[in-house]
């Protein structure tokens, strides 16, 4: 299988530099592994944000994610039988509703062991019902760990965020299920309001934000792991109800935002829809709806898209042997070469530079089975998946990293570290785990590091069933268009471009302008139309001269008004007229031109030079009042 994959080097060369996009500046030189407290503290500072596809520090750094699943707080429990039974558990092994370990091995000995695996950033699953638990945990399930006694299972998820953190190590927090119980399948934990409102789930996220918003290393919420259908219905991207998680993953981390300026918001694609029957629709659209429909937050640099990957799973296989298997492939069958097409138009597409789409990806899940498996295809998948890694610079997460062993034996051969009751430790470094060299080959891969220069940004507003406000100005005021669906963009971007007859706007900082803390206009009339007709015959809406558009509002598909910002700089008036009632009419080259962001109907986009200073529509000819055309004018 080696031999096969090394005949394809030369397409994960090719998706290497179509990943890279506009890199910018820095060196592709191997950034050695901080492997103690000290050297990783001092490798990074908080808080993360991003910059194009990476990833970066307080001081503009690439922040390569690499990281592992520590498991545990979001339960073990396999949904029958008595909670005080290991059998009952996966793997054998009881959580306790805490990370895994703590009963057999001190914290500072687990810190000090995956600081010797090279990682730098923790995924730290829970449960919503984790942070509810009022009853103290036992002493048994801290054994290790003495000085955790007496507390709740939340305030022990709080000692450990606090040991990792001043460990230096990154911390992102993974609502991983509802209940405490085992993910995954038909659970009771298939969404984010699996028995629990949307509301609560929220709230439930505002609650740890602002539990942790002091501590700068607490960086990342991943709002919900692993989307999929329950007995009766799927998820869907875009549909506007109860099962939407575009917009539910939007108002979530919005609302996270308010309370801690400061966090990534993780969201990961849609895990599994459909029935996996031969000859019923099914599969894993995983990030795929995002090229079409991406997410736009109140902070436009917070955004990491996420996915997973496992061998035995596949683009259109759920993973399940005997009932519920499909013909369908798996990963683990595909060739290299297929496996690396099929991991860009799932996931890391998404890392293509200048799109409305555009932001880190980072596979938050994936491993194999390790010491004593002996499955040809699984060791060649990971073989494969590893080199598509490590071609692509990819920020990752391996699942998981604790488990047990039991005389000598890990019972749960996934994980990369595994301790007996004495707390002595087996670890993938020692005899025996074929997996070493993959995860050595990975951790200590070279990539981009250094300064990552900021990159201009595109988002979209997409007001296809409800308003979507990104403006924190706004926010805080009473309602600007009553009555309309509302877009306006993040405080740091102005509107670019406009869809007919379906609400879709798209968003840019390309090239400034500064704005001023003058109070923006709502422009329902032509009353500031200057410099003449511009286009005769048709309602125009215009922003005043020295103004600039970062908003719109529609009642049906019908403009509604203009929302325009003040510049701080005089701005150029004339331009030019942009039609799209017969096509689309974007600019040739320039941000987001090779994607799209209204599907099936005609765009009209300002140049990346240039800002949007009105709009013209009409209700003749059964046009509807739809927009018509922009007025563009250039920015200097």
């Amino acid at each position: 299988m080696k031999t096969l994959f090394t005949r394809t080097l030369a397409v994960l060369a090719t998706l290497s530099t179509l990943l890279a996009g506009s890199a910018g500046a820095g060196t592709a030189a191997a950034r050695p592994a901080p492997s103690t407290a000290a050297g990783l503290a001092a490798s990074w500072s908080g808080p993360l944000s991003t910059s194009g596809r990476y990833v970066v520090d307080a001081a503009g750094n690439r922040f390569k994610l690499r990281s592992g699943n520590w498991d545990g707080a979001q339960g073990h429990w396999l949904g029958s039988g008595d909670t005080a039974d290991p059998a009952n558990h996966e793997h054998g092994e009881p959580s306790a509703d805490l990370p895994l370990g703590l009963d057999r091995a001190p914290l500072a000995s687990i810190l000090a062991d995956l600081h010797a695996l090279g990682l730098n950033s923790i995924r730290l699953p829970f449960s919503n019902a984790m942070i509810h638990q009022t009853a103290l945990v036992p002493d048994a399930a801290v054994a290790a760990n003495p000085q955790l006694r007496g507390r709740t299972a939340l305030q022990v998820f709080d000692a450990v965020i606090a040991a990792l953190t001043a460990d230096g190590f990154a911390v992102i927090l993974n609502n991983h299920t509802t209940t405490a119980r085992w993910c995954c399948g038909l659970d009771g934990n298939e969404r984010w309001n699996s028995g629990q409102s949307t509301e609560q789930w929220i709230a439930d996220w505002v609650f740890l934000a602002g539990r942790y918003k002091d501590n700068k290393r607490v960086v990342g919420a991943d709002l919900r792991n692993e989307v999929r259908r329950d007995t009766w219905d799927d998820p869907n991207w875009g549909w506007g109800d109860a099962h939407d998680e575009y917009a539910a993953f939007e108002a979530a981390g919005n609302r996270i935002l308010q309370t801690d300026p400061d966090l990534l918001i993780v969201m990961e694609g849609i895990n599994w829809q459909g029935i996996p029957l031969d000859g019923l629709p099914h599969g894993r659209p995983m990030l795929t709806p995002v090229q079409n429909l991406s997410n736009t937050l109140i902070r436009s640099g917070k955004l990491v898209y996420s996915a997973h990957f496992y061998a035995y799973t596949g683009p259109n296989h759920s993973g399940a042997t005997g009932l519920g298997e499909t013909h369908d492939p798996r990963y683990q069958d595909l060739t290299p070469a297929q496996l690396a097409q099929v991991v860009d138009q799932q996931a890391l597409f998404v890392t293509r530079a200048g799109q409305h789409f555009t932001a880190p990806v980072w596979i938050s899940e994936f491993g194999a089975t390790g010491r004593g498996a002996t499955d040809p295809k699984e060791r060649a998948w990971l073989d494969a998946f590893t080199d598509i890694l490590v071609a692509a610079d990819t920020d990752f997460a391996v699942w998981p990293l604790i488990g047990w062993t039991r005389d000598g034996v890990p019972q749960d051969n996934w994980a990369l570290l595994s301790y007996d009751p004495a707390g002595t430790r087996l670890g993938i470094d020692d005899p025996g785990d074929w997996r070493a060299a993959d995860w050595h080959r990975l951790v200590d891969a070279p990539g981009r590091t250094g300064p990552v220069p900021p990159t201009p940004r595109w988002n979209m507003l997409g007001l296809d069933h409800a308003d979507l406000d990104t403006s924190e100005r706004m926010l805080a005021l009473p309602d600007w268009d009553s009555g309309a669906r509302k877009g306006s963009c993040p405080d740091t971007e102005r509107l670019t471009g406009l869809a007919r007859s379906d609400g879709r706007g798209l968003c840019t900082d390309a090239g400034g302008p500064a704005r001023t803390a003058a109070p923006y206009q709502v422009v329902t009339d032509e009353r500031y139309v200057t410099g003449g007709d511009w286009a005769s015959g048709y309602n125009k809406l215009q922003c005043p001269d020295r103004t600039f558009a970062v908003g719109f509002s529609v009642r049906g598909n019908a403009m509604s008004a203009l929302l325009c910002a003040p510049a701080a700089n005089a701005l150029p008036t004339g331009g030019h007229n942009v039609w799209f009632d017969h096509g689309d009419n974007r600019p040739a080259s320039g941000g987001s031109t090779g994607s799209d962001w209204a599907p099936g109907y005609y765009k009209g986009q300002c140049a990346d030079g240039e800002y949007l200073a009105g709009v013209a529509y009409t209700w003749r000819w059964l046009h509807g009042g739809v927009p018509d055309a922009l007025l563009c004018r250039p920015l200097a």
